[in-house]
Formats: C-alpha cells, structure tokens, sequence
C-alpha cells in the first residue's frame, strides 16, 4: 500500500517534528532522538498539576495533539501501536512536574501499564508527587478482565487538563478523572482494518461485512455482521452502549477511527442522534478524528454521564485545533424558502401509457449505475451512473405528481424535478432541456421538435456542440433520426456515443481535465446513458 513515509523505522520521529514544526512555537520536544519522543508545552512552568499521557503512534491526533493549554502538558510517543520506553516515559514525567505533581492518563494495555507504572515509582524515588490512572472504556469484550481503554480517554484528557488548568491538586484532578474512567464506556466499529506502515494489510473483513468491537490496533472485533446501512451500523453500536446506560443525560464522544470520510461522519452524528440511545445524549463532541487507528474505515461512540460541573470543564476553551468542542444535540431547525423559490407545481394527472413509457426510461437509467459509474471513473469522478440512477428513482417516486396527461405540462415538470433532485451539471443542463422543450411543445411545436428545441437551449446554456464528448454526442443524432423512426435514432445513439470514445480532447465536463491517454477509448458515460435509453425503447 502507498503511503507518504520516508523511512519505516523514523515514521514517528519525523511525525513527532511536524508537529513541533506546526505548532507556533506552542510546542518543544526534550532531547534523546530516537529514543525518547516526549511532545511538552512551551508555556509550562510546573506551578499547575502536570497531565501526562501518551502510548503508541498511529492514533493521531492522540496524544501530541492534546498538548496545550486546558489538556495535556506532555505526551510520550512510542513506535506505531507499540507502548513508549520506560525511560521515555519518565524523561516525560520529571520534564514537565513540580511541586503540584503529575497524572499519568494511562489507556488499559499491558505494555502502556508496566512501563507507564514503572516510570512512575522511579519518579516517586526522584521525591516527585505522581499518581496514576487506568483508562478501561471499551465493552466490546465484557467477559476481559481488563478492558481495553479507547477513545473515552478524551473525556478524560480534557476534563482532568480544564481542572488542572484552573489550579485544582493533585488529588481533586486524579478523583475527577477517576469519575470520568468508572463512568465512559465506548465501543468501535469498521468496515476494514487499518495498514501499518511498512507491512502488508490484513483483510480480514470481508466486502460486505463490518466488524464491531475491534480494538484500536486493529485487534479482532466480537463479531462480524452483515453491513447495509449507516443507519442499522449506527443501532447496533447503540444496541450495546444502550445495556450499559442509566437513564441519566449523557454527552457523546464520535470518533473517526482514521479512515472515514468527514461526509460519512456527519451522517454517522445524523444516525447517532436517531437512535435507539439518541434521547439520552444532551451534548456530542465531533464528529471529528481524536483517537484513530491509522486509516481505519470506522468510527467508535463514546458516552459518559456527565455532570453539570463536568459539561462546564468539556465546554471549557482550549486552543488545541485537534480538540472539536462541545456542542449540544438538538433538534433540526428548518427556515422556509426565500420567496420565489418555493415550486408552483402543476395539477396532476394520469396517464397510463406514458407512466409506463416513464418508468422503463427511469429502470433503464437505474440498471445501468454501476456500468456508467465505472465507465466515468476511467474519464471522470465516477458518478455519472449514480446521478442519473437518483434523479431516476426520484422521478418513479414522485410520478403521482407528475401532469402526466398533458405533455406540455410534463416536460416542465421534470425539469423542475430534476432542478431539484439531480445534482452536478448534468442535472441543471437536463432541468434546462425539459423546460425548454416544454416551452416549445406549448407553443405548437411536436414533440421531437420540441425536444430538439430542448437540445438547442441547453447546448446555448451549456456551451457544448457535437464532437465535445459529452452526452450531446448520442443525443444529437438520435433526435435528427428520430422522426424516422425508434430504430434509426437508437443506432444513431450507439454510434454516436461509440464515436465519443476515439475523441481524444474533451471540450467540455471535467473529461476536459483529461489527457489523451486517458480518454482513448473510454465511451462517454453520458453519451453511454442516452444509447442505452434509446436502445430499450426500440427493444
């Protein structure tokens, strides 16, 4: 697998420097390369309690990302998914503690623990004041006698680091965080593993399958299940966090496990506040990448009972860039359209035959998604297929909206519809082509005529002519064959959308973007959409 490294074995070291590098001047990191990793505050003048954290690389942007003022005052980096060294550890340790002492935010892995707890009783002999924490939030596994510690740990990252930015002991800090540990609880889940840098990936999940309860180094999960929705993947985590709630208000951690687009994670919140657990969260933090693993493609749910006072401290600012905030969960607010875009639909009517002529044309463009898409990934962004194929279903669902009695009528109506459900330009030039036909069938004209009439506006609007590559070359002929017959604008299509593939320049679209390699012998995926229309029609 392709990834932006230089050298396996300085992977962190070089990591560790960018964020030194890109921090403003906020950030330093103690001398001992490549040994001892310590990311410290530059602002740190030990009279505040010292949060100290850390544990193996590749869950950017923990730890070295919470560094900073209200969070982390040092984080302690150890080679990818590996615990940092003893002396790593306790280089961090008397860095960074004075006279108020120091925590150890430790997650739950045997590595983390004996080295962390071994750094600290050497610090201890120093004279120092260092206590410990164990972070065990994960219930994937309920039968292992120690848990593992995931995500929650930013909960308690953030509202032990408030408290002791404020001046709070020792003791008060470790009590907190304490309280914050026996009470978060969190659960992951994937649809692939991740890929260490430098080793081969293991697939271990299959297409179709998603795994629940695996662990942030990408151990195996308690079970795989069958994916098919966000939604059903949302309620099976929340099926789980649910048996270990009270009916107390709860704040939600979402966590991009690495992988996952920003678009799949505001869907994730979206489906989170849906669920089955939805009325017990008040407060959500993210959706946003704190805890990953790697390139992981899922997410994990966090949620802890928070107080009103631990809501204050989650809430309270930090300039760390990494951390997201809080934000309550509230209901979807809808402001009305401005005046002039609300649509004037017109009457509906039936109209067997041309219902039934619609919703071959409409299954033509649905069977065809996954052929037109892959064709538009040879010469595009591949999606051709799926726009087409939505304004498809959109216009099968809405057909008892549709004056499918009168024609005039109709093909404003599917201009309109499609203005409104099909994205890209492809939907605003198809808008344009049956309104204007619409304009022309009413003003007398026939129907191929006001069709072609359709097909001169849009190519005025949209600046394309025959030989541009784009649908304009399948649809153009088969309409100037059309009054033939079916037949003879179906092979005018075909040859027409045939021809797009030894047209080497695009002239319009984003296969305009293209060089001639990349388009030589690649249809058209629009052009391809319109001779299988007229094909099915002839059929």
């Amino acid at each position: 697998m392709k990834q932006f490294i230089n050298e396996r074995d300085k992977i962190v070291t070089d990591a560790v420097d960018g964020i030194v590098r890109a921090s403003g001047g906020n950030l330093a990191r103690l001398d001992g390369y490549p040994h001892i990793r310590v990311v410290v505050r530059n602002d740190w003048d030990k009279t505040k309690v010292a949060l100290v954290s850390g544990g193996g690389s590749g869950h950017e942007p923990a730890h070295a990302g919470f560094v900073g003022e209200g969070m982390l005052t040092a984080a302690v980096c150890g080679d990818v998914f590996a615990s940092p060294s003893v002396d790593a550890v306790l280089a961090g340790i008397l860095a960074v503690t004075g006279p108020a002492g120091c925590l150890l935010i430790v997650k739950n892995y045997t590595g983390d623990r004996l080295n962390f707890g071994l750094a600290a009783e050497r610090a201890r002999a120093f004279g120092l004041d260092v206590n410990i924490v164990i972070v065990d939030d994960d219930i994937a596994l309920p039968d292992l006698p120690q848990a593992r510690g995931v995500a929650g740990t930013l909960f308690v990252h953030k509202i032990a680091g408030a408290l002791a930015e404020s001046g709070a002991d020792l003791a008060t800090v470790t009590r907190s965080a304490t309280r914050v540990i026996t009470g978060t609880r969190s659960i992951g889940m994937s649809l692939d593993t991740c890929a260490v840098p430098g080793s081969p990936k293991e697939d271990r999940i299959p297409l179709g399958k998603v795994e629940l309860g695996l662990g942030i180094h990408g151990e195996a999960g308690i079970e795989q299940i069958d994916f098919t929705t966000a939604a059903a993947a949302m309620e099976e985590v929340a099926k789980k966090l649910a048996s270990t709630m009270d009916e107390k208000p709860h704040v939600a951690l979402l966590n991009n496990l690495g992988g996952a687009t920003v678009l799949e994670m505001s869907l994730l919140a979206n489906e989170l506040a849906k669920s089955s657990i939805g009325s017990k969260l008040k407060w959500i933090v993210g959706p946003a990448s704190l805890m990953t693993s790697l390139d992981m493609r899922g997410f994990s749910v966090s949620v802890y009972p928070a107080s009103r006072q631990e809501i204050d401290l989650l809430a309270t600012r930090t300039p760390l860039s990494a951390w997201p905030g809080l934000s309550q969960i509230t209901d979807i607010e809808i402001v009305a359209l401005p005046d002039g875009l609300k649509p004037i639909r017109p009457m509906p009517s039936k109209h067997a035959a041309t219902e039934l002529f619609l919703t071959r044309c409409c299954k033509v463009l649905i069977e065809s998604e996954d052929d037109l898409n892959a064709l538009d990934a040879k010469s595009g962004d591949g999606d051709t297929g799926s726009t087409l194929a939505g304004a498809a279903r959109a216009l099968i669902d809405g057909m008892d909206r549709l004056p499918l009695a009168d024609h005039t009528q109709l093909y404003r109506a599917i201009g309109q519809e499609l203005s409104e459900t099909m994205g890209g330009s492809s939907g605003v030039l198809l808008a344009i082509f049956f309104t204007a036909a619409g304009d022309a069938a009413s003003s007398g004209l026939s129907k191929t005529d006001a069709l072609k009439a359709g097909l001169a506006r849009m190519q005025e609007i949209g600046g394309a002519e025959l030989g541009a590559r784009t649908m304009i070359d399948a649809l153009h002929p088969a309409l100037d064959a059309l009054d033939e017959s079916m037949g003879d604008a179906a092979r005018a299509a075909r040859a027409g959308a045939e021809h797009t593939a030894t047209i080497v320049k695009a002239k319009a679209g984003r296969a305009s973007y293209l060089n001639a390699q990349q388009l030589d012998g690649h249809i058209d995926p629009g052009a391809e959409a319109v001779a299988r229309l007229f094909e099915h029609l002839n059929s």
